[in-house]
């Protein structure tokens, strides 16, 4: 059976102690209350292993916003797959829409990217998703298709058993406009149909497919009772215990 997923992705937000009370308060709530779904936090970088330190792995896993496409070097403030291996992190997003448009990240250094993970045995979460002017223009499922097989194809298949992907419309991150659950649904299908078709029936029904556009408290369940959504990639949701054990809550 899948994993159900919510993923917490703080962004460039919080202070240190902020960090440390709310990493704190999650694994609080989730230790108290035994969630269905596997909890994932993503600090700023220099937050990581401190928050690593605090977590219990049993309640809440930490997860790096970001990751090299280089094994080491000099590469001014890069991080390394090596690196987060070393302090314990054993998943990392990558491919995320913020990076794609303001680091002009292309397909081809997201599949570096996932390589360096994947030699570190470290659970990418692949975020995927098409641009408003790209949906209007009726060219979403092309778009996510192919950003899906210019990260994947150039790894190993065994591989893909480790994978997380994340949809997230770009159009709907941070707008508080939401995909309709039916709009969701219809298109983590089509990402679980590429899948099959490009890697096999294992690999399509093992990937976990999670939902992050505006996750919210007042949406998060009727988007997770579609059979294809596995979870949320939340963002300013996830910054109150409040909210975010809410949405966890929703499965």
């Amino acid at each position: 059976m899948r994993d159900k997923i919510v993923a917490g992705n703080w962004k460039m937000n919080l202070t240190f102690e902020q960090a440390l009370q709310l990493a704190n308060d999650i694994n609080t709530w989730a230790s108290e209350n035994k969630p269905n779904a596997k909890v994932i936090i993503a600090p700023t970088s220099i937050y990581l292993q401190a928050i690593q330190e605090t977590v219990d792995e049993e309640f809440v896993q930490v997860a790096s916003q970001d990751v090299s496409n280089t094994e080491k070097g000099a590469f001014t403030g890069d991080i390394s797959a090596e690196q987060l291996d070393s302090i314990g992190i054993n998943c990392a997003i990558v491919g995320h829409s913020e990076r794609r448009e303001y680091q002009q990240e292309t397909d081809a250094v997201i599949a570096q990217k996932l390589e360096q993970l994947f030699n570190k045995d470290i659970t990418p979460i692949l975020c995927v998703g098409e641009k408003l002017e790209e949906r209007e223009a009726d060219k979403h499922f092309e778009v996510v298709k192919s950003q899906i097989l210019n990260a994947l194809n150039p790894q190993k298949t065994e591989n893909l058993s480790k994978l997380v992907i994340a949809y997230e419309p770009v159009w709907a991150i941070g707008t508080g406009v939401t995909a309709s659950p039916e709009q969701a649904q219809e298109i983590h299908a089509f990402i679980r149909s590429v899948l099959n078709d490009a890697y096999g029936a294992d690999v399509a029904e093992g990937t976990s497919i999670l939902y992050g556009g505006s996750v919210n408290a007042a949406n998060a369940e009727e988007l997770f009772a579609q059979a294809d959504i596995d979870g949320g990639l939340v963002g300013g949701a996830s910054l109150k215990v409040e909210d975010f054990s809410k949405i966890i809550s929703a499965f």
